[in-house]
């Protein structure tokens, strides 16, 4: 199975229900509204999935690209597909493992753009959310976008974070959020 993002580039992705790529129409909406934050940015992708977010943020010029995926099948995809689009002046790394337990190891690093887009279902949101703000992963100027189901979802209160934006893509719902007093 592929996909194809930004200039036409087809990506390999999982076969089945395993993986769910982010679909191209919220991509789409995800970097217009990011267009001015990619160039040059370090992007952080957590539960990466296909590597399409990463992928996309590689051929828009992010310099630094870090995914985080459990599943080892995902991990290969992910690690052809961003080879096939980064050029030899950017960086990227895919980290395997349980994103509770991977997320503190990348302290002491901060990010301009995160991306984070669990399994709808899951228990993720808060504990990771949560853990970003802890370990201090994202930017002073920096923010996060969080993917998910917009019925089933309440966005969850982060101290020192502010709701900066939430938008609906029939199913799909982005909310964004970025460190108190950013956007003054």
């Amino acid at each position: 199975m592929s996909l194809r993002i930004y200039g036409n580039r087809l990506l390999k992705t999982l076969p089945g229900q395993e993986i769910r790529p982010t679909v191209a129409r919220v991509r789409e909406a995800l970097f217009n509204i990011w267009q001015s934050e990619i160039s040059g940015c370090r992007w952080l992708d957590i539960c990466t999935g296909s590597g399409s977010m990463g992928a996309e943020a590689l051929c828009r010029g992010a310099s630094f690209v870090v995914g985080i995926e459990q599943s080892s099948r995902a991990c290969a995809i992910i690690q052809e597909n961003w080879q096939k689009v980064a050029s030899s002046d950017q960086k990227y790394q895919i980290l395997r493992g349980d994103v509770l337990k991977t997320l503190p190891k990348l302290a002491g690093q901060q990010f301009d753009c995160i991306y984070f887009d669990p399994p709808y279902t899951s228990d993720l949101y808060q504990p990771v959310l949560e853990t970003i703000a802890q370990h201090q992963l994202l930017d002073q100027n920096g923010a996060i976008a969080v993917e998910h189901k917009p019925k089933r979802w309440k966005a969850p209160i982060i101290p020192t974070w502010e709701i900066c934006g939430e938008k609906t893509y029939g199913n799909t719902g982005l909310t964004f959020y970025q460190i108190e007093g950013n956007g003054e």
